[in-house]
């Protein structure tokens, strides 16, 4: 049975792979681009969130956890952020929401990241100079991606990190491990929030290949160099991609 699964979906399960040893790389979990591969697959909308989340948390634990080693988690700055995203992520994944309004703002949230994505080049900062600990603002930031991650299956590290790096939050680094712990947190509060709906289903057949996949994935990544790629190349790369899927998602359930 195992292998009649991998056989047939053996594109998705390679796609996932390479998507976790490319993010990891860089420190993220790559939730964006499994749900931009999973909403082309056909699986059931109400399982492509969770999948999605379970793969993100595989894979960013390791992040947090080489980050932390490195002495690089500012927790001063980062507890006022996941205390506010918690809670929204976790409202956020408990939402029941329809099919067509899930695959509407599944696009609209993949569109504006694409674009995040390709604008950060310019926003991506090496200087060391960083802004003094806001906790208003903090906790706004956190809240409201919070929130929208949990509603569509990210840890929403992809909206938090090019944001930071705008505002001079912290050095380049420390915003690199700020989004790990903020993408692991908001992972699992949001598949909590999903897990206490009633109308929670994941088919663990299919998800328990790809979560052993993309951690296989994300364990070489993590103990990658970035010497044959940048975080850049990646990121314009990824954001060409989801821009197509985001596109192609609106055309079908708006038109």
């Amino acid at each position: 049975m195992i292998i009649e699964i991998i056989i047939a979906n053996w594109y998705i399960i390679l796609l996932f792979f390479i998507v976790a040893i490319l993010y990891s790389s860089v420190g993220f979990g790559g939730g964006s681009s499994y749900l931009a591969i999973l909403a082309l697959s056909g699986i059931v909308f109400t399982q492509i969130r969770a999948t999605a989340l379970l793969c993100n948390i595989v894979v960013v634990s390791g992040n947090v956890f080489l980050f932390y080693q490195q002495k690089k988690m500012n927790w001063k700055k980062i507890l006022p952020l996941v205390l506010f995203s918690i809670p929204m992520a976790y409202l956020g994944g408990f939402l029941k929401i329809s099919q067509n309004f899930f695959f509407i703002l599944l696009g609209i949230t993949l569109f504006i990241a694409a674009v995040t994505m390709w604008i950060s080049k310019r926003i991506v900062s090496s200087k060391e100079k960083t802004t003094h600990l806001n906790l208003a603002k903090n906790g706004s930031y956190g809240g409201i991606i919070g929130f929208i991650s949990g509603m569509v299956g990210i840890g929403g590290g992809v909206f938090l990190a090019p944001l930071l790096h705008l505002t001079n939050w912290d050095t380049p680094k420390k915003i690199a491990a700020t989004a790990s712990v903020f993408i692991l947190v908001n992972s699992i509060a949001g598949l909590l929030g999903q897990y206490s709906n009633p109308d929670f289903f994941i088919d663990w057949n299919l998800t328990s290949i790809l979560l052993i996949t993309v951690f296989i994935g994300g364990q070489i990544g993590s103990r990658m160099s970035t010497t044959y790629y940048t975080p850049i190349q990646l990121k314009k790369a990824t954001a060409i991609l989801i821009a197509f899927v985001s596109i192609r998602i609106l055309w079908k359930y708006l038109f």
